[in-house]
């Protein structure tokens, strides 16, 4: 019983739910500034800036907006992330000749977070369409191009559906494969090196929690530093499609070199960078003793 592909599976969507929602409850805050720094630049002068402006405007209600549907986002982003991990490792195992029960090396565990990233991507984009938009609520409002009235979830929702129709919520798909994919390679191999590093020779399986945050703090700032001018873009894309038809990823792309500079690209880094090492860390904390617990709970099955 406890081998059972559709338990495991079970196990590992589970964990990676609890794993997400450790991740948004962390680093929230931070995300909702990377976002805002993203959609518009030119509004903030810096980390500190976005904050005083923010919470001057809107309190600190205005950081933990788009909880909600992070929550949602994360969540089933991780949920479906980490259950295709673990079909995507026997997969790796299966194409690399190994035994079903081996080992895979570092290099193969990030090849397959790679694969179940583009999985997990289709679950992520409507809901983080919905998070991003709603994190800029205020600087739309502030340009005039949306009605006070339209600030929350079912008022996003509607507004998609009505101007868009249900493929409205995968405005930004082809960037967030086209981040997620090479981005959740070095995701893992970032936490599989970082695990081995501290294991020392043992078994990673023995780690205890200070190694893994860390390593799961390791993994968060590898997936930024390789994935954050395509999320720019991917956020630029989700939010201002909002009020007009955007350019497309190239276009977008383009459109930020040619007026606002390379740097522009880079808008937000710095919320990121602060909010990887806590929110990744409590991710991969929650995920690995989550799942240790239902598994151990199997073993006289």
């Amino acid at each position: 019983m406890k081998n059972s592909p559709g338990l495991q599976a079970a196990i590992d969507l589970t964990a990676g739910a609890v794993g997400g929602t450790a991740c948004v409850l962390t680093g929230q805050p931070f995300d909702t500034m990377k976002v805002k720094m993203q959609a518009f630049p030119s509004l903030y002068s810096g980390l500190t800036d976005c904050f005083l402006k923010t919470y001057s405007h809107v309190g600190l209600r205005g950081l933990y907006r788009g909880t909600g549907p992070a929550l949602m986002a994360y969540v089933a982003q991780n949920s479906v992330l980490f259950m295709c991990y673990g079909f995507c490792q026997k997969f790796v195992r299966s194409v690399a000749g190994l035994d079903k029960k081996a080992k895979l090396n570092d290099l193969q565990s990030a090849a397959a977070g790679s694969l179940a990233s583009a999985f997990a991507a289709l679950a992520l984009c409507p809901t983080e369409l919905v998070k991003c938009r709603l994190q800029t609520m205020y600087e739309l409002q502030l340009l005039g191009k949306i009605a006070k009235s339209h600030n929350t979830i079912w008022s996003v929702v509607k507004s998609i559906l009505r101007k868009d129709g249900p493929l409205g919520f995968y405005y930004g798909l082809s960037s967030t494969l086209l981040q997620e994919v090479p981005g959740y390679f070095f995701f893992f191999g970032g936490y599989e090196l970082s695990r081995s590093f501290f294991a020392s020779g043992r078994s990673k399986d023995e780690l205890g929690p200070v190694p893994l945050m860390l390593s799961g703090g390791v993994a968060g700032i590898c997936l930024w530093l390789v994935i954050f001018p395509v999320d720019c873009i991917k956020s630029r894309i989700q939010v201002l499609s909002m009020y007009g038809k955007q350019a497309g990823f190239f276009g977008t792309l383009l459109g930020i070199v040619k007026y606002e500079g390379i740097a522009a690209l880079y808008s937000g880094l710095k919320p990121t960078m602060v909010r990887a090492v806590p929110a990744n860390g409590a991710l991969f904390l929650a995920y690995e003793y989550s799942r240790k617990m239902m598994m151990s709970q199997l073993e006289p099955c």
